[in-house]
């Protein structure tokens, strides 16, 4: 009987962890968050304080990223692109890294010639406050500060239905 009930116990277990590993934790364009107001951050930008707030009036592609996460190396050639095509229009990349070393951080710049705003963010306290656990993940804020959409996984932002949801949001006054 004990070796009935451990057995099952095993099986309930195991059948836990398959549930946990293949039930998605998130869906792109989350409803939840969509609507609800940016959480509040401070972050230096070329030397200088500010609060995510400073930006409201532009359309903020906030980017979570690490230096050795492959879809987040894969993704920032695409972010270059991106930032250079909206900053014209009220727009900006804003690229929070992770959980990295200031040495980490800089070589990952150089070497993907980052050309958007970052931030380090050592401990990993702006993606908490936003939940995010996933890199890279990507919120796009629109310009009253209110996030419009989520968006998990590397994305070829400069083209197709996210450039075009950019467009509509930046052409908003």
């Amino acid at each position: 009987m004990l070796r009935k009930v451990v057995n099952g116990g095993m099986l309930l277990a195991i059948a836990g962890v398959l549930w946990l590993f293949f039930t998605p934790m998130y869906r792109q364009g989350e409803p939840a968050v969509t609507g609800t107001t940016a959480p509040a951050f401070s972050f230096a930008l070329d030397g200088k304080k500010m609060q995510l707030s400073d930006l409201r009036g532009k359309v903020v592609v906030l980017n979570f990223w690490f230096s050795s996460c492959p879809p987040c190396i894969e993704e920032a050639p695409a972010l270059n692109r991106l930032h250079a095509k909206i900053a014209p229009q009220g727009g900006m990349v804003l690229g929070v890294d992770v959980n990295d070393s200031e040495a980490d951080y800089q070589r990952f710049l150089a070497d993907k010639g980052v050309n958007f705003p970052t931030y380090l963010d050592p401990e990993s306290k702006i993606n908490l406050a936003y939940g995010s656990t996933v890199f890279p993940e990507t919120y796009i804020i629109d310009r009253d500060g209110k996030i419009a959409r989520k968006v998990i996984g590397p994305q070829e932002w400069d083209r197709g239905e996210n450039y075009a949801f950019l467009q509509n949001l930046l052409q908003k006054n």
